[in-house]
């Protein structure tokens, strides 16, 4: 592959950590701008070259970095302008909701024991009380005095622990105009209670929302299955995909008369992915109900499946040990062999998949998947229709400044798994640790924007810039 060169042009700073990046024009103006979320709940716009406040939801947000650990993936998770936002000014909001903590589903960390059965099954008893926090998804109107206001609670949604909630959950599919919901498998690790691939919970899937339906619920009951919703939200809804682990959101490429999707899935302790497909066929929501009432199995072709937790990217879930023969080696155990086997045919295979460890001079160590976006533009020609994607942060530069990847890849024509890049970039840091936090794009894809942050910890303020990838 090409190797490419871009610069960043700093376009606002000092910024709490930045989760989502939209553009959007608003209602009377002209102009597209940019919209930042911050995790801790502010959201800004850019307006001739200064940053306003456009909502400021940070009282509504759950308290972040308790415990002492700073670092969180709850908070303002996601922003989605409505397609005739300019018209109608509607806007949503996925975010976790203040006054909501919880225990948690489990006392202690999870590791599964392939030897020990009982390690393999467990089941998330006692949700009610066993359960981290709330999470909402709100639909919100600009007024004609230009002050939002909130208008309705589409879900209230139960996590059982405080990590892999998605993020830039929320964005509108071109294709059918409905309002799509990627969420994660509901954290800790190797998904304890195997939520991603029980087709009645609503963590590790990708939803969508007809928006168009007003259920006249006003306030939802707070559930973690699709058959404790009330019936006309369960009209609203039909899943696009299941076997998700944590998702930095979903991105469309028009291709003549059809889309390619891309979703990246955040992977274990081996390897990343990117996935890409055009044609699916959504489940209803009512019928997944009736089929679990019935106890068959739906009909599922065309049903998109990521294979986790059998499957991390385009390898067996593995468990990753030391090797006592050797201890630069690795010891490597299928976490879930039977799982693996029997999604091994069902599941989409990765666009590409790249390793935690990589020592190869072209190559990186990733940590995490941050965003997946299309480039559609002609400025930087050598990335011209392919995707990009970001890793929080670049392992194996042991005593360098912690920097995040940017990297591209592009789909084969004979659907296979390819090879992906670095994108070299200027250094604006210096000494100063960039984890690169989030990808946005503009409209029309032909322009790119870039979160970055100082720390992992959201406790720590104000240190995050948000660039324009340019030339």
């Amino acid at each position: 592959m090409i190797k490419v060169k871009v610069g960043l042009r700093p376009l606002v700073t000092n910024l709490n950590l930045p989760t989502v990046l939209k553009t959007a024009i608003l209602p009377g103006d002209s102009i597209e701008r940019l919209f930042i979320a911050t995790q801790t709940g502010e959201i800004y716009y850019m307006g001739n070259e200064s940053i306003r406040t456009f909502l400021d939801i940070r009282s509504q947000i759950i308290k972040l970095g308790g415990s002492g650990r700073g670092y969180d993936e709850r908070g303002l998770l996601g922003l989605a302008f409505h397609p005739e936002f300019y018209h109608n000014g509607l806007f949503y909001l996925h975010y976790s909701a203040a006054g909501t903590q919880g225990p948690s589903a489990l006392s202690e960390p999870f590791k599964p024991n392939p030897c020990d059965p009982n390690t393999l099954n467990l089941k998330w008893t006692n949700r009610e009380i066993r359960y981290d926090h709330i999470d909402t998804v709100e639909e919100w109107i600009l007024q004609s005095n230009g002050q939002p206001r909130k208008r309705r609670t589409l879900l209230h949604l139960r996590r059982p622990f405080f990590n892999h909630n998605g993020v830039n959950s929320l964005n509108f599919s071109p294709e059918t105009r409905k309002l799509v919901l990627t969420t994660g498998d509901g954290g800790s690790g190797y998904d304890p209670f195997n939520l991603s691939q029980d087709n009645m919970e609503i963590a590790g899937k990708i939803i969508e929302i007809d928006i168009a339906k007003n259920t006249h619920i006003d306030n939802p009951p707070v559930v973690t299955r699709f058959n404790e919703l009330p019936v006309p939200i369960q009209e609203t809804l039909t899943v696009i995909a299941k076997g998700i682990r944590n998702i930095p959101g979903i991105s469309y490429q028009r291709f003549y008369n059809q889309y390619i999707k891309y979703i990246g899935n955040v992977g274990q302790d081996l390897a990343e992915a990117i996935f890409s497909f055009s044609y699916y066929q959504p489940i209803p929501v009512t019928q997944l109900v009736q089929a679990s009432i019935s106890n068959i199995e739906p009909e599922q072709e065309g049903f998109i499946n990521l294979g986790w937790r059998g499957w991390e990217g385009a390898f067996p879930t593995p468990i990753i040990n030391g090797c006592p023969g050797n201890p630069t080696l690795d010891q490597k155990t299928i976490a879930y062999y039977d799982e693996a086997v029997s999604t091994s045919v069902k599941r989409l295979q990765p666009l590409t998949s790249y390793l935690h460890k990589d020592f190869r001079t072209d190559k990186f160590g990733g940590t995490a998947l941050t965003g997946v976006q299309v480039y559609s533009g002609n400025e930087i020609p050598n990335l011209t229709g392919s995707v990009v994607f970001t890793d929080l942060t670049r392992k194996g530069d042991a005593g360098r400044p912690v920097r995040g990847v940017l990297a591209y890849t592009r789909v084969r024509t004979d659907g296979k798994l390819n090879d992906y890049c670095v994108i070299e970039t200027n250094d604006h840091w210096g000494s100063q640790s960039a984890h690169y936090v989030s990808l946005g794009a503009n409209l029309n894809q032909t322009r790119l924007y870039l979160g970055v942050y100082g720390s992992t910890k959201v406790t720590d303020l104000y240190q995050g810039t948000v660039f324009e990838i340019v030339p």
